[in-house]
């Protein structure tokens, strides 16, 4: 990944990238950085506030299974990546559970957005509308 506001935080955003779609783990170089790419066009378009505070999450997940599990967040085995989000998702704290459903967004909106997933998916979608997706009549 080139210097992006996610570069400093790449290894925890990919731990997380692969925690909630498994499937991601087996992206290319060339494939990860579309998906970053994705990810970072959504977040210049944000506030600079909203920036720092996804930068500031991903890293104080990435040092908050130091206490407990005694291991960096993007060190950890997956299970153990997924019991940490899961925990932080029903966090009493809103924040926690803000930024776990924020940052699961970006990832999402990385991953699928991609037209290889989509094809796959079978997803078909397009900014036309349903007129692009119905066979024109043919004059009688």
């Amino acid at each position: 990944m080139s210097e992006t506001l996610l570069a400093p935080v790449q290894a925890t955003f990919r731990a997380v990238a692969e925690t909630v779609v498994p499937e991601s783990a087996s992206l290319g170089p060339e494939e990860w950085q579309d998906l970053c790419s994705v990810v970072e066009r959504a977040l210049a378009a944000r506030p600079e506030a909203t920036r720092g505070q996804v930068v500031t999450f991903l890293r104080l997940l990435e040092f908050l299974p130091l206490v407990r599990l005694r291991g960096r967040f993007s060190r950890l085995a997956p299970e153990q990546r997924r019991d940490v989000l899961e925990r932080l998702e029903r966090s009493r704290t809103l924040l926690f559970r803000r930024g776990v459903w924020g940052v699961r967004t970006l990832v999402f909106m990385g991953y699928y957005t991609r037209p290889e997933v989509q094809a796959a998916l079978g997803y078909r979608a397009t900014a036309a509308g349903w007129s692009a997706r119905r066979p024109t009549a043919e004059p009688a």
